[in-house]
């Protein structure tokens, strides 16, 4: 047995042809807006099937950690003392001022970094006492700072000393 086909012929085209990128295309039905990633549900989960919206938010580091990386880089010339000035309170702007010219920190050696920083609270959690190690190539010095807590609830610098150099109004 033996089946023919049979084609039907195509009917003629428009006369006027559409535009070659919409020739193609199916026409765009509006989509639903959702939040980014698509509907809830539908977002891929990340490392060791944790999503992403139930992720720890980083901490943020401890008021001393905060403050030595400021010193530090004020001290190593790498910003103005006018940058501590909302972060001082009694002479500890003015040990700056004496102390961040004259620093060893500011050498044209490799960049100081912050190695350690810990800290004693004292007093009802309004004083804390700081110091932290600061490594420059292979050369590690100490500094160490007191910072008190205001009636605003910020933390404020109150006193700075670098290892050999002190507080900057007591040696030459």
């Amino acid at each position: 047995m033996t089946t023919t086909l049979t084609t039907q012929p195509q009917a003629p085209a428009p006369a006027t042809q559409p535009h070659p990128a919409t020739a193609t295309t199916r026409p765009r039905t509006p989509r639903p807006r959702t939040a980014p990633g698509g509907p809830a549900g539908t977002r891929p989960r990340g490392a060791a099937g944790t999503h992403p919206r139930t992720a720890p938010a980083p901490r943020a580091l401890p008021p001393h950690t905060v403050f030595a990386e400021r010193l530090l880089a004020v001290l190593s010339g790498e910003r103005p003392v006018h940058w501590m000035l909302g972060h001082t309170v009694g002479e500890a702007y003015e040990q700056l001022v004496l102390l961040a010219p004259r620093t060893p920190l500011r050498s044209l050696g490799p960049r100081p970094v912050l190695r350690r920083c810990s800290a004693q609270v004292h007093e009802g959690r309004t004083t804390v006492e700081a110091f932290a190690t600061i490594a420059t190539g292979p050369r590690v010095r100490a500094m160490a700072f007191r910072l008190e807590r205001g009636a605003d609830q910020r933390w404020r610098c109150a006193a700075v000393e670098l290892d050999d150099l002190g507080t900057g109004g007591r040696r030459p």
